[in-house]
């Protein structure tokens, strides 16, 4: 592995050993899902959801903070409070992992597939239409940037309806439907 991107991936396969080791289901999302499904640009960290489906979720916190070290001080509090830990790869690298619970959540790693990146490299992912509606649903510039260049590379091969469908679902909790009318826009400027 060479490059930032090789320290990257090495983050990871860490944590991606460590869910596997304990038996959890988990999913890559953020950069590295852009990577395989979008443009691929620089990431600085490695972002993912563990399924705790809200069930014991402190054995999690516990485990993950036993094994890595926390970019944050209290940092069990503040996962509990803000549903994501704040995490340090051995060589560095930082690592988000939310504490997945929601319908919608669960679906996200029940639809997850595996992708070899580099030789030795194979990383369980979103699906293309799972990391459009979390990049929408996340609603930053730079996330909207990673929608439309998914809905580029990936033109004729998404399901549209069940990015629709979920995000719309997710924008009425949120309370925010411009996010959907937003992606429309996009969809029907670039596919």
């Amino acid at each position: 592995m060479s490059d930032t991107r090789g320290y990257i991936f090495q983050a990871a396969l860490e944590i991606q050993r460590f869910f596997e080791m304990n038996g959890w289901d988990f999913v890559f999302i953020g950069g590295l899902a852009v990577i395989r499904w979008g443009q691929p640009r620089t990431t600085v960290d490695v972002d993912g959801t563990v399924l705790t489906l809200f069930v014991d979720e402190e054995k999690y916190i516990n485990a993950m903070l036993d094994r890595f070290a926390s970019r944050v001080s209290d940092a069990k509090k503040f996962a509990e409070n803000n549903r994501v830990l704040l995490l340090t790869a051995s060589n560095g690298i930082g690592i988000d992992i939310s504490l997945g619970g929601l319908p919608f959540e669960q679906q996200v790693v029940e639809r997850s597939s595996l992708y070899e990146y580099e030789k030795n490299c194979v990383l369980r992912t979103c699906s293309a239409e799972d990391l459009i509606v979390l990049k929408a649903f996340a609603d930053r510039d730079k996330d909207w940037g990673d929608v439309r260049s998914i809905l580029q590379r990936q033109r004729g091969k998404l399901d549209i309806n069940y990015v629709l469908d979920n995000l719309q679902w997710l924008c009425e909790l949120k309370e925010d439907p411009e996010i959907v009318t937003k992606l429309n826009k996009m969809i029907e400027s670039t596919i």
